[in-house]
């Protein structure tokens, strides 16, 4: 969880508040009270968030257990300097010394996120020997005993980014691909902690891409056709990126619901709204398509239904398909008073327009 909204979301859905790992740089010091009384596993991400969760613990007198946030340079990703504590500039290890000195705070957890849709496995053997590196460091200076390593996620689906042009089966890492970089690296690191009768860290990922992506689909239909000034067809489709935000970085695979006759061309698909970069795909390959043809693009999953947009359109519904063709509508489509609902209206401006 990254925030205060997914923190209440979760503990809704039944999430244990022990089993919620709490990320991000804006803990309200609302939430973070009832993280600390549910025992979340807090990740820190500045000093200034470390000083108000060590003001709530002394006036809860309760020892909280803390992970820290790291940034470092693995060498294949671009490092993400904007979370965490560094630990080549010496900032890391300070936090940990920070942390020692207080009689409130216990250092139980290191966490890392290196970056999104990486397509190197070695940048997560990169990242996993800093980790482990530091890890020995903290332990050889202090009274801390690391109980777990969290590495993030960044794991790429198998959608195709724009600008690479072999099919996602020749560029996108096999799960066991990552995991080996990953665990061999992880069991070499931690060879040492066995051998001094120590347990090894356990290990955390965040795999939600690689899983969630290709578990969702969107269905759009075709509401005009046109040809553009150089030749090519375009089509306008009802769903646009305010649905569909990922389409700005990758060519979702695209295909209509049904066999359409005709020969195909080069299609440039476009969304609803007003704007010229409402653009679902730049260039596809596509028979004629008919005013009412429905249209299917995959894989959707990450994360558009948290990005969508509330702007010119209205968002459709959501429905899970289940076993044996049975659906569920588990989000239910907007209408006027959807987006009113939370609208205030001074009430002198409730007068009704003059007629003319």
């Amino acid at each position: 969880m990254v925030s205060e909204f997914e923190y209440e979301k979760a503990r809704d859905l039944g999430v244990p508040g022990n089993c919620i790992f709490f990320n991000g740089p804006n803990k309200s010091r609302v939430i973070l009270e009832h993280a600390i009384d549910e025992n979340a596993k807090l990740h820190i991400d500045h000093l200034d968030e470390l000083y108000l969760i060590e003001e709530i613990a002394a006036l809860k007198n309760k020892e909280v257990k803390i992970a820290i946030r790291l940034n470092f340079d693995t060498g294949y990703t671009e490092p993400w300097s904007r979370f965490g504590f560094n630990i080549e500039s010496g900032q890391a290890m300070d936090a940990v010394w920070r942390i020692s000195a207080s009689k409130h705070l216990k250092l139980s957890g290191l966490h890392s996120h290196i970056g999104t849709f990486i397509l190197e496995p070695r940048a997560y053997e990169s990242q996993v020997r800093i980790m482990c590196g530091f890890l020995r460091e903290i332990e050889e200076k202090t009274n801390f005993n690391i109980e777990y390593i969290d590495i993030g996620g960044g794991f790429a689906s198998f959608n195709s980014l724009q600008g690479i042009y072999l099919p996602p089966e020749q560029v996108i890492p096999s799960i066991e691909q990552y995991a080996e970089a990953i665990c061999d690296t992880l069991l070499e690191e931690t060879h040492e902690h066995m051998a001094q009768g120590k347990n090894r860290p356990l290990l955390i990922i965040e795999s939600g891409r690689a899983i969630v992506d290709d578990a969702e689909i969107l269905v759009t239909s075709v509401v005009g056709n046109k040809r553009l000034p150089d030749g090519r067809r375009a089509v306008v489709l009802d769903g646009g990126v305010n649905i569909l935000f990922t389409a700005y970085w990758y060519n979702h695979d695209v295909h209509p619901t049904k066999p359409l006759d005709g020969k195909p061309e080069e299609t440039v698909l476009y969304g609803p709204l007003c704007m010229n970069i409402d653009v679902m795909r730049s260039s596809v390959m596509l028979p004629p398509l008919n005013v009412g043809d429905t249209l299917v693009f995959s894989s959707v999953g990450a994360y558009n239904n948290t990005q969508w947009q509330q702007f010119i359109e209205y968002r459709p519904s959501i429905v899970m398909v289940h076993d044996k063709g049975k659906t569920s509508v588990i989000r239910k489509a907007e209408n006027l008073q959807t987006i009113t609902s939370l609208e205030i209206l001074p009430a002198h401006l409730k007068e009704p327009f003059p007629e003319n």
